[in-house]
């Protein structure tokens, strides 16, 4: 089955890093925003990594905190056939073209969260939106090993760094 994706990307003109990650889950469609599902970590690990309190789980309140951290959230597919929340099943994938939000952003960073976001992008993006994603480890409740490692927290805080920058 085909599935398309149902929002548009969380920016603002003072947004200055994007975060991809490949399409939303089932749960995430099902919550109707970005990371849905309870048990993936991205929220709580992106409010860690910035030293600040998680946001409600509300749309409402988890956009207002991307933007006043002046974070980008979207997806690299616009649409694919996927099984589930499998990344790995991934079939017959179309891409989002990036180049206009990175346009009318101060974006100057991309992170692809999760391995096959970065290869996506990389394959399907990178030339249209004329800028490299920088790889994160997945915040996905199956990379729950992955997570307890001090390497996964060292890899988000580039994203801080980045904020952080000019």
């Amino acid at each position: 089955m085909i599935i398309q994706h149902p929002w548009a990307p969380v920016y603002s003109p003072q947004s200055k890093i994007l975060i991809l990650g490949t399409m939303p889950s089932p749960k995430s469609r099902e919550s109707g925003f970005y990371y849905g599902h309870p048990q993936n970590c991205f929220w709580r690990t992106l409010s860690l990594v910035l030293g600040q309190g998680e946001p409600a789980a509300d749309a409402a309140s988890r956009r207002e905190f991307l933007l006043k951290n002046r974070i980008a959230l979207w997806d690299v597919l616009s649409s694919c056939e996927i099984d589930g929340a499998s990344d790995a099943s991934i079939r017959r994938p179309v891409a989002n073209k990036f180049r206009s939000l990175i346009e009318a952003t101060e974006i100057s960073a991309v992170f692809a969260a999760g391995r096959k976001a970065a290869v996506l992008f990389e394959r399907h993006c990178a030339a249209e939106a004329g800028m490299e994603a920088i790889y994160l480890p997945s915040t996905s409740p199956a990379n729950r090993l992955r997570q307890a490692g001090p390497e996964f927290i060292r890899a988000w805080m580039k994203v801080k760094e980045h904020l952080a920058e000019g």
